[in-house]
């Protein structure tokens, strides 16, 4: 009889105290409505509730914790609207709380009961409260970012894209890709990029890679991170397949033969170049690189000299070209000169230092004409030093000395 009533006593304790949970659920939902709602209380509320045995896995426990944070979330929004100042930090801190608790709750609102059936009672509610709230993910995370606070910018960017993507808005209006699907991709990488986290940029790079919005960018983003990471076969790849994407964006195609020219594998850099070239007869820039690979990278001087002097043609003020142009030539007559120096005869000596003074003579034009487009760059002034010192042109080599003593 004892035991009959021990037993009869715990099952009353643990019935109160199911039922008091319960209640605590009903008052937090009731205490977080209004304008004197106190939302602290109704917190602490039903977080006992969330972890109490007999009340966390009821669809109604985790609807009112979502209930809580929206109420919170649309009290700041009305002062908003009612051109006051809201709190922008406890607005938005409660918006990315609604979303966890009400997919939670609408997972549960979808189990099926005893009999196998769904007899969801949550489900409309919280896919209105949802649907009305997804938007301003996308303020919050423009708030954040202005903040620096990009772990939180990218968990809107992040809360706005799993919304759009979760199974229960499935051919609806709020999971269309649109224009704006698309932005928030790009900024949810961009806010991963400023959290200096590889992983979590590349991936979301990853994500936002085939998209028409800022496309270019988003590829020049992947090869910096790749950068960083000294994967040169993942920037090999992601080069590749932006050159493809946007072949009319020189960026990639630069960066590829940057690569190649880094990696010593010139025959392809001078292949990438001459099919670009093939694309863009015209452009003074490809041909100064092409120069540029022919000089660093083959060591063939008759063709550096030929590309260079090709991109002259078509931009007679391209300073990269003007002073590669102008290098050719000068390092031509400083090794002729170095040769010179170790012939004994005399005659073959000065017909030797008479080549070297030609090729001075060379160069001078495009390092004047480099320099007088760009002044401030210390090489040109260095490298016409040279020139007139070697040409004995002591009144122009005392002006550049001066200059460059006033660095």
């Amino acid at each position: 009889m004892k035991r009959v009533l021990l037993l009869s006593m715990a099952l009353c304790v643990a019935a109160s105290a199911a039922f008091a949970q319960k209640k605590a659920v009903s008052q937090a939902q009731s205490i977080a409505k209004g304008n004197n709602a106190d939302f602290a209380e109704a917190r602490t509320l039903i977080k006992g509730a969330l972890e109490n045995a007999e009340t966390k896995d009821d669809p109604k426990t985790w609807y009112v914790a979502g209930f809580v944070e929206d109420q919170q979330f649309s009290a700041e929004r009305m002062k908003e609207m009612l051109g006051q100042q809201p709190n922008q930090s406890v607005m938005y801190t409660a918006l990315l709380n609604v979303y966890p608790y009400l997919k939670k709750s609408y997972e549960l609102d979808q189990a099926p009961d005893a009999k196998g059936k769904i007899k969801p009672k949550y489900t409309k509610d919280i896919k209105g409260i949802m649907t009305a709230n997804h938007v301003y993910y996308v303020n919050g995370g423009a708030f954040y970012f202005d903040e620096r606070d990009y772990k939180k910018a990218y968990d809107c960017f992040e809360q706005y894209l799993a919304v759009a993507n979760d199974p229960m808005f499935a051919g609806e209006a709020i999971a269309v890709r649109d224009t704006m699907y698309q932005t928030v991709q790009y900024y949810s990488a961009l806010a991963a990029l400023q959290m200096n986290d590889h992983d979590l940029a590349l991936a979301a790079l990853e994500r936002a890679k085939d998209n028409e919005y800022k496309q270019s960018e988003i590829y020049q983003y992947m090869h910096f991170e790749y950068e960083q990471l000294k994967d040169t076969v993942s920037m090999e790849k992601v080069l590749k397949e932006g050159m493809e994407k946007m072949p009319e964006d020189e960026y990639f195609l630069l960066h590829l033969i940057n690569l190649y020219i880094y990696s010593n594998r010139n025959e392809e850099a001078i292949y990438y170049l001459e099919k670009a070239i093939a694309d863009k007869p015209n452009s003074a820039q490809l041909y100064d690189v092409l120069g540029s690979v022919y000089e660093t990278g083959t060591k063939e001087m008759d063709k550096a000299e030929q590309a260079y002097s090709k991109a002259l043609e078509f931009d007679p003020e391209f300073v990269s070209a003007l002073s590669n142009l102008g290098r050719v030539y000068y390092n031509q007559a400083i090794n002729i000169q170095a040769d010179a120096n170790m012939i004994s005869d005399n005659k073959l000596y000065q017909e030797e230092l008479a080549k070297a003074k030609d090729m001075f003579r060379k160069a001078l034009p495009y390092f004047e004409k480099a320099y007088s487009l760009k002044p401030d760059q210390t090489e040109y002034m260095i490298a016409l030093r040279g020139i007139y010192y070697n040409l004995s042109m002591s009144k122009e080599f005392d002006e550049i000395e001066a200059k460059l003593g006033a660095e």
